[in-house]
């Protein structure tokens, strides 16, 4: 049975392993690997390491980091095909999906090799008789990430290239489900260069998470995950001292008016509804109608999803793959009962879908209820699986303030050829990440990604401009040289002269 252990100052550390958890191969059901779980001893090894190696890492010059990122970047483009089998074996999103994630991982990673220029600060020559005011963007230390396991290769890279690129060290604590891919990112970070300490990787669960919250040489934390954890990793990380981003669960609307372009919208819905299976943060789950638009989209929206092909991640031919364990597919089947018991129609039913041979692997078909109502449990709860629930309203202003209400506010999108309609719900909409037919608007490496509402704990977006300015705290000096004429003593409050 292969065995996944931690890395720890550029190397494979195996750790005690007196705790271990199982890594399933979601399209069998199989377990394909034993991954060890990290004791606080070497969790505490991993951050004595970044912390020796901060020192050194903060005083290297910008070119030499950039020369290192520049270097990383390359490598993590010459192995995406690697990095893409690794991530579809144990998560189980399609090859093309994976693929799909290491190339936006590259978009950060090509952000933060231009670390020079964001982090220049301000100068003011002058402000008073030969006195210079100026601003510097300096690292916080050791910094840590806990990342979920939708987006083992992504997540990851959302946080720590930047982090490294500002001149923090790095602890990482991935998903346990599926953490071959860490390690492999890891791996070539040493290949670019990277100093030992720089960049290290545990294994474990809510016992490295706590310890790493509660570290005090830990100075802050990135977290991605669902609403209930983020809350506590915020409360936990900060009461204990911690600067610490957030990002949590989602219920993402995609309004379509009766003026869209229904197969634009229904192209739309279906791929954001089903790819990964749902397992996305800014996944559409729910297709608010206004209007007749209901009339005009269902019948698109069946035709699509009855074309889907789903089959293990590794098949070409697959367009959906399964969910990540049996117990998340039971949940979401669960899910989809008590929406039926509530009132929903269910037009497709994904919960007996079995591929032929696979029969043990954890798929759910794409499965799409009508007349949803905000009240029923499928609305209510992020489901965070194939299944799209259609919400039919009268009008566009009961569509704004449905999603208003909501109290998450990660993504939204509009569907819509009426561009005053469009600016409106730019403009009034209480959502983080807003798409006007787009149906999932997550930004370029070089902007930054937050939610508003239960969705984001904390006051910093992740990754680009936002990303910086976590993972950096400002410094003013203001200086002046000695004089030929000393002023002499002067108790006085300083004033500008």
């Amino acid at each position: 049975m292969k065995r996944i252990g931690h890395w720890i100052n550029n190397r494979p550390f195996s750790g005690s392993a007196d705790r271990s958890g199982n890594v399933y191969d979601p399209a069998t059901g199989r377990v394909t690997a034993e991954v060890t779980f990290a004791t606080v001893d070497e969790i505490d090894l991993a951050v004595a390491a970044a912390k020796q190696a901060f020192p050194g890492w903060r005083d290297a010059s910008l070119n030499g980091r950039q020369k290192i990122l520049f270097s990383y970047r390359e490598l993590v483009d010459r192995h995406q095909q690697d990095l893409a089998g690794l991530l579809s074996a144990e998560q189980g999103k399609t090859i093309a999906d994976a693929l799909g994630e290491v190339n936006r991982g590259l978009e950060v990673i090509e952000f933060a090799t231009n670390i020079a220029h964001l982090l220049k600060g301000d100068h003011s020559e002058n402000v008073s008789t030969a006195v210079d005011t100026y601003t510097l963007r300096q690292p916080l230390g050791v910094t840590a990430g806990i990342t979920p396991f939708n987006f083992p290769g992504l997540v990851p890279m959302w946080m720590y290239p930047i982090a490294i690129a500002c001149g923090n060290t790095f602890v990482l604590k991935p998903s346990e489900k599926d953490p071959s891919v860490a390690m492999l990112l890891a791996e070539l970070f040493a290949e670019a260069g990277l100093p030992d300490g720089v960049f290290n990787v545990i294994q474990g669960d809510k016992t490295a998470v706590d310890r790493l919250l509660e570290h005090p040489d830990v100075a802050a934390i990135s977290f991605v995950g669902s609403t209930p954890v983020a809350r506590y990793v915020y409360e936990t990380g900060t009461r204990n001292g911690k600067r610490v981003q957030a990002l949590a669960g989602a219920k993402n609307h995609m309004v379509v008016l009766p003026d869209a372009d229904m197969d634009l919208a229904a192209d739309s819905a279906v791929s954001a509804a089903y790819g990964s299976a749902g397992e996305r943060c800014m996944a559409i789950s729910v297709v608010v109608t206004v209007g007749d638009a209901a009339d005009k989209l269902l019948p698109r929206l069946l035709e699509r999803i009855r074309a889907l092909k789903i089959g293990p991640g590794m098949d070409s031919d697959s367009e959906m793959g399964p969910l990540i364990t049996k117990e998340h597919r039971d949940r979401v089947a669960s899910y989809v009962a008590s929406g039926i018991e509530e009132g929903a129609e269910a037009l497709t039913d994904g919960r007996d879908f079995s591929v032929p041979g696979h029969e043990d692997g954890f798929f759910f078909g794409a499965t799409l209820l009508d007349h949803v109502t905000t009240n029923m449990t499928v609305y209510t709860d992020e489901i965070f699986g194939p299944v799209l629930s259609v919400v039919r309203v009268d009008t566009y202003q009961d569509a704004i303030g449905l999603i208003n209400e909501n109290r998450w506010g990660n993504g939204t999108a509009i569907f819509t050829n009426d561009g005053g309609a469009a600016r409106k719900f730019q403009n009034e909409i209480e959502v983080g990440m807003v798409g006007i037919n787009v149906p999932i608007p997550v930004p370029l490496g070089f902007y930054s990604f937050g939610g508003w509402k239960d969705s984001i704990f904390g006051d910093h977006a992740i990754y680009g401009p936002e990303g910086v300015h976590f993972y950096t705290r400002p410094k003013v000096v203001i200086s002046r040289w000695p004089e030929p004429i000393h002023r002499g003593v002067d108790l006085g409050f300083p004033q500008h002269r």
